[in-house]
């Protein structure tokens, strides 16, 4: 693919199996995003070719959309079953024709029955007649509520209408599933839910992420797009980084090996180039610096945003305290009877369900939001720094990237703006170019670099990450490690804030309840919850109704033992056709008549085929005899 005259990636060849989990990853703008839409089929290649198995379907997630759902959310998750009733006749049309067929050696034949088993394993993976049911879990698992289901999705913000586009592509379940920064408009609950329902995807998944422990957790495989090639790695993200800082470590090595050699050899020849009788020998080592592959190593970014939080100044013991603090719109009660007490120097995060009222809190904090029930204060000598959800949005549009800092800049700051820009990788050439033209990421720095011109003693961060590659969230969060004040951050990337704070404030329900300790204890005290709530239900649950339960399960056994019969009977089925058929051949070669090379080419083919089908009557065998 090229843009601009300069390719993104040149004769790239790799392969991605059934069940393969792979994370795609580089630096912004080596075309990560280009080759999921080549793969997904939005964009054609330039050059090479691109192979999919007959049958195969594809399902690709865009990082930026404009959904156009008109009706509720229910509704449209449920169009992602369009598919069922085609599935449905396509199923009862080929039943009918592998009923009314006799050619059982054919190799049609044989096709007509793996795509009905095809199609049989598809509907039943969709849920067939559960539609409903299945819509429902994904949806409550991406976050919605029940009492969301019947609202039109043109009510919800762009975020949740992604979450509903984002439930119909797994819904779909398509064979291939591409993924463009997902969790962008998650928070950490729905995050952990997409992390388990991908784990045990049966497609296979690509996914490019900003999120490293959601990497690390799905994927087994990196690919890593470079100077427009690739490095194929069999291993997550975490280890992919080790892998590559060695591979990298390796080539300058051997480039400086070879270097050195290139030196020895060139001396030879400038010292001996005129004597008669070292002729032979100088004209061997031209030719072997001819011959000598020059070692390439990989281009690395050794750009990356370099700054750190000027001195906090100094403030009271306390530095924010609410009591029985309530937020209202309209009907709904966002939340009420907060009470926080934050003391100089702490560090804390703000984490819970999209909706909850974290960003509202912050926005109380700030001064924002000032029709509220309770009590707040900020404590004495307490300057504010803030970084809103939307800061990058709300940046003006008409001024150029100088003008945004010059306006605020003041005394002996100004001449330093050039100096703070270029921390945040804004060249000389940029500084002019009007804030309309950035993109996200660049918008982001641009905001982050406002917050250093002021010094503040209480930072309120709200969702500083988005659109920060993970070098620059290393960088941003090893400078509020450093940062002398006081630290409200609302978050949904876990890996971010692992010891970075040291307490945080759950959103749930109405009702905010502090708790002692990191991110990552937060999210193992909630998991041993869940666990030891869901053994209490299903104790309760066995208690009530223990012969009801009984019953279903001995249904269930009874229709799983039934289904795997009929596979045992439908492998038999097969093999006796494949006898039959190589029967037939062997008579005609006891005949002793000469053959065509397709011949034997197609019964050795029909011979490994009934091996594996034996193989698979063997195992089904054993299944059915277990149930």
């Amino acid at each position: 693919m090229q843009f601009t005259g300069t390719d993104l990636f040149k004769n790239v060849t790799f392969n991605i199996a059934d069940h393969d989990r792979v994370g795609l990853v580089g630096m912004n703008g080596a075309g990560k995003s280009t080759l999921l839409k080549v793969l997904c089929g939005w964009q054609e290649p330039e050059s090479g070719t691109l192979v999919m198995a007959s049958g195969q379907t594809v399902g690709y997630l865009p990082q930026e959309m404009v959904p156009d759902a008109v009706g509720t959310v229910i509704d449209e998750a449920l169009t992602a079953f369009s598919q069922l009733d085609e599935l449905e006749r396509e199923q009862e049309r080929l039943t009918q024709e592998i009923a009314e067929r006799t050619d059982y050696e054919s190799d049609e034949y044989t096709r007509l029955l793996e795509r009905h088993n095809d199609v049989t394993e598809h509907l039943s993976m969709l849920g067939g007649g559960r539609r409903r049911e299945a819509a429902e879990k994904v949806l409550l698992g991406l976050g919605f509520r029940h009492d969301d289901f019947e609202r039109p999705v043109a009510v919800f913000s762009g975020g949740w209408q992604m979450r509903v586009e984002l439930a119909k592509l797994l819904l779909r379940h398509p064979d291939f599933l591409l993924l463009d920064e997902p969790t962008n408009h998650l928070d950490i609950e729905s995050i952990q839910w997409l992390e388990g329902y991908l784990q045990s995807y049966t497609g296979a998944v690509v996914l490019v992420s900003h999120d490293r422990t959601f990497l690390d957790n799905i994927t087994k495989r990196t690919i890593e797009i470079t100077a427009g090639r690739i490095y194929d790695y069999k291993c997550p993200y975490s280890e992919y980084v080790v892998q590559m800082q060695e591979r990298r470590a390796s080539q300058m090595a051997q480039l400086t090996n070879q270097q050195r050699q290139v030196a020895q050899i060139e001396a030879f020849i400038e010292r001996f180039r005129y004597k008669a009788t070292k002729a032979k020998q100088v004209q061997s080592r031209v030719k072997m610096l001819e011959r000598m592959e020059k070692i390439a190593v990989d281009e690395v970014s050794t750009e990356s945003i370099h700054f750190q939080f000027p001195p906090a100044p100094h403030s009271g013991k306390i530095v924010v305290e609410c009591n029985r603090l309530g937020k209202a719109y309209g009907e709904h009660q966002v939340f009420d009877g907060v009470d926080l007490l934050l003391t100089a120097g702490k560090k804390v995060a703000f984490v819970g369900r999209n909706g909850e009222g974290k960003t509202t809190l912050a926005k109380i904090l700030v001064g924002d939001i000032n029709d509220y029930t309770g009590t707040y204060r900020l404590g004495q000598g307490v300057v504010l720094g803030y970084y809103a959800q939307n800061q990058a949005a709300m940046l003006n549009l008409e001024k150029t990237v100088f003008e945004t800092i010059d306006d605020i800049a003041q005394g002996d700051i100004r001449p330093k703006i050039r100096n703070i820009l270029g921390s945040f990788l804004f060249a000389d050439d940029d500084i002019d170019k009007k804030v309309k033209v950035l993109s996200g990421g660049e918008k982001a720095r641009l905001a982050l670099a406002k917050l250093l011109l002021t010094p503040s003693n209480l930072l309120v961060l709200d969702e500083p990450t988005n659109h920060l590659d993970m070098n620059s969230k290393d960088i941003l969060k090893n400078a509020l490690l450093q940062y002398t004040g006081t630290l409200i951050v609302v978050s949904h990337d876990r890996d971010f804030l692992s010891g970075l704070t040291d307490e945080l404030y759950e959103f749930r329900d109405g009702a905010v309840h502090e708790f002692k300790g990191d991110i990552m204890e937060f999210l193992d005290a909630a998991k041993e919850a869940r666990e030891s709530m869901a053994v209490k239900e299903m104790k309760s649950a066995k208690e009530v109704s223990a012969s009801k339960q009984a019953y279903e399960q001995s249904k269930e056994r009874e229709r799983e033992r039934r289904k795997l019969q009929n596979v045992v009977k439908q492998k038999e089925k097969e093999i006796e056709d494949l006898e039959r058929w190589l029967a037939e051949k062997d008579a005609l070669l006891a005949s002793g008549q000469p053959q065509e090379t397709s011949f034997y080419d197609e019964y050795q083919r029909v011979k490994r085929k009934l091996e594996t089908k034996i193989e698979e009557w063997e195992e089904a065998v054993i299944l059915a005899e277990g149930a």
